[in-house]
């Protein structure tokens, strides 16, 4: 594991139930990981292995049961500008355009005028590509698109640390290919720590410095692979289905107990 000093994000003993009694459930048990300033870190896992809760947590909006999430060396003790959630789905206000909607997440960064705030959201919408679209309403804009203004309404306030949980999962295949590309190039030139959820292991192969694997029941760390391949990365390449090919072996052996290995 990482040195805890001076990570963006150090996570000890975290355990979350839900339920009492009998319908008591251990969502995450054990939970130990440090993210590194600058990091991009997929999570991958099964269906209920605690992966959304997991980031829930380390935004501030779920609790832990036992244990802790530093950010930055303080205590993660409710949501905070510094650590931004992107959803699967999103979540833009529908009476507010492209434009409009990544002002309104620059309510989340103080000390602005509002002639600032307009150069930064005019700044964010280039960066994801969409300046000739600043001023189209929600429902006039692809799933893909949409997804891009939520990145740039996530990226303005400058967030130390960017939490996505599935973002590309509801888009098709040519949209999520095109959104590898992008958000390697954005990660590029703006390295944010970026913790995304996935349970595309291919995505994660694509996009991560390092990929966690959970089992489920309770949810725990399995193996923690890195992916050391220069980027920008081909979604298609070889080298990225044989680091996938290595992640989905380690999730089928999911239901066999083991330690934490960091794997080279």
């Amino acid at each position: 594991m990482q040195n805890r000093r001076g990570a963006a994000i150090a996570i000890a003993d975290l355990r979350k139930e839900y339920g009492d009694g009998p319908k008591r459930v251990v969502a995450l048990d054990g939970i130990n990981l440090t993210i590194a300033p600058g990091e991009f870190c997929c999570i991958v896992g099964p269906s209920g292995c605690g992966k959304s809760t997991l980031l829930d947590i380390i935004a501030g909006l779920e609790k832990p049961d036992k244990g802790r999430v530093m950010a930055d060396s303080q205590p993660v003790l409710a949501p905070g500008r510094h650590r931004l959630v992107m959803f699967q789905e999103s979540a833009l206000f529908p009476w507010l355009n492209a434009f409009g909607n990544v002002m309104f997440g620059l309510k989340l960064k103080p000390g602005l005028r509002n002639s600032e705030r307009r150069e930064v959201a005019k700044f964010f919408l280039h960066l994801v590509g969409l300046e000739k679209f600043m001023e189209a309403n929600v429902h006039e804009l692809s799933g893909g698109m949409k997804q891009r203004v939520a990145l740039a309404r996530a990226l303005a306030p400058n967030p130390r640390v960017l939490l996505m949980d599935e973002p590309f999962a509801a888009l098709d295949a040519m949209t999520r290919e095109q959104l590898y590309s992008d958000i390697q190039q954005i990660w590029q030139k703006r390295r944010k720590t970026i913790i995304f959820v996935t349970h595309n292991v291919r995505e994660a192969a694509c996009l991560a410095d390092r990929v966690v694997i959970m089992s489920p029941t309770p949810g725990r760390i399995r193996e923690i692979f890195h992916i050391d391949l220069p980027r920008p990365r081909e979604f298609n390449s070889i080298e990225i289905a044989r680091h996938a090919a290595k992640l989905t072996a380690a999730l089928k052996g999911y239901l066999a107990p083991e330690p934490v290995m960091d794997v080279e």
